[in-house]
């Protein structure tokens, strides 16, 4: 039987960051499944235009990629999302795997980042992996996404659950909460005099250089410069990170071990 490995992500525009990102978290994934071949699929249709417009490279949305894969013949498809939430992206690959399902003798999908209680602390244990030595008054905040759909109160989760460890970080979001004009008053009352901005993003893309790193008036930086708090960014997608894509590859094993339980 032919089998499919499908990476799914949100995907970036950005050539460098792809690579850095996206690619390294899917050979990582390909080389924990040699009997798989490796296809992609962005779930982007702005960035799909985007990459077809500027460079003429074609990517597929994970509907296409299913259709074409079953076309091919690969009847064993095991699906990777390289989303961090169980959101509105996700909920999508989730709809589109069910619809299609009936083309394939087997179809498995892997959860997000974070899915599960283990996975925020898992997710600490890899953050602190990439984090600066901090000193007294220093801490690390992150820039989450955010989102309207009601999965966006995983970001408050593992802000809460850094302060109940006494992890030296904070998390805020790009669009919902946590604001991080909250987050900068409650570091304020803390008296932290320089935060270390990373992305929670699997890309350092637009949100990460504009809205994080550079020096417009709204910017984090800015925002926490014009308070006496030194902000110190750095690009850095989640993807670079080899303990994020280790658990990137634990829950797709997960996944393919939970149904061959379910056929057993």
């Amino acid at each position: 039987m032919k089998k499919a490995l499908l990476v799914v992500s949100f995907g970036t525009s950005y050539p460098d960051t792809c690579e850095k990102n996206i690619v390294a978290c899917e050979q990582a994934l390909a080389e924990s499944c040699p009997d798989r071949t490796l296809f992609r699929a962005f779930t982007s249709g702005m960035i799909i235009r985007k990459l077809k417009q500027r460079d003429n490279l074609h990517i597929d949305t994970p509907l296409d990629a299913l259709k074409k894969l079953a076309e091919q013949g690969y009847q064993d498809v095991a699906i990777q999302s390289l989303h961090i939430i169980n959101g509105d992206e996700y909920e999508k690959i989730v709809r589109e795997v069910q619809s299609l399902r009936p083309l394939f003798t087997r179809l498995t999908l892997g959860a997000p980042l974070l899915s599960s209680h283990a996975d925020y602390e898992h997710l600490m244990q890899a953050l602190a992996w990439q984090m600066p030595v901090l000193s007294a008054g220093e801490k690390v905040v992150f820039m989450g996404h955010g989102a309207s759909h009601h999965a966006f109160a995983a970001y408050a989760c593992l802000d809460h659950m850094m302060a109940a460890h006494r992890f030296p970080a904070r998390v805020g979001a790009v669009e919902s909460y946590p604001e991080v004009d909250l987050v900068i008053e409650s570091l304020q009352r803390e008296a932290i005099t320089h935060v270390h901005l990373m992305p929670l993003m699997l890309v350092a893309g637009d949100h990460a250089i504009n809205d994080m790193a550079s020096d417009e008036d709204d910017s984090w930086k800015t925002q926490f410069q014009q308070v006496g708090i030194r902000a110190t960014p750095h690009l850095q997608g989640l993807g670079e990170n080899p303990a994020i894509r280790a658990m990137f590859v634990s829950h797709l094993h997960q996944a393919l071990a939970q149904q061959l339980e379910v056929a057993a």
